[in-house]
């Protein structure tokens, strides 16, 4: 029977420290693991959410060349839907970028859906020629999140990758 030295995988690890192994180890084990999915799964209620969510805001955005105070309850029960959506992303593993992608759309602070809703009740009330352009604008953003959903691997495409 042949020394265990001799096989030529215990020869590669006799030239390795014990201490080096050890890094040599968890180096495979960040390896096996670098190389499984980095993002979520499809998931169709996500994916339903953000069709529906697209089509009931840019019908809301429709109403902003009228006052904001008529439309104050629809506005706040966009964000709350709105609000929804994002919390389901961020609490779904390995969702990072999506969630990205709704805080983006719906901050208030920036230029997108949130920004837009925030303006529309400060200034009361806007121009058809900036609704329409803020609405190519929101609808762009919207598809990105369905496109992101969309693209995923479906959960049985996942079980079944080599």
């Amino acid at each position: 029977m042949p020394h265990p030295a001799s096989r030529p995988h215990n020869r590669l690890l006799a030239l390795v420290p014990p201490a080096g192994r050890t890094a040599l180890l968890g180096l495979l084990l960040l390896a096996a693991t670098a190389c499984g999915p980095t993002i979520s799964e499809f998931n169709a209620r996500a994916y339903e959410q953000a069709t529906s969510l697209k089509v009931e805001a840019l019908a809301l955005m429709d109403k902003a060349t009228a006052p904001y105070a008529e439309h104050a309850d629809a506005v706040q029960h966009l964000k709350t839907e709105l609000e929804k959506a994002y919390e389901f992303a961020k609490g779904r593993p390995e969702n990072e970028i999506s969630a990205r992608q709704w805080r983006i759309l719906i901050d208030p602070d920036r230029d997108l859906l949130g920004g837009f809703l925030a303006d529309w009740e400060e200034q009361s009330a806007f121009s058809a020629t900036f609704v329409e352009e803020k609405k190519t604008q929101i609808a762009r953003a919207f598809d990105t999140i369905i496109e992101l959903e969309s693209g995923k691997k479906k959960p049985d495409e996942v079980r079944n990758s080599p």
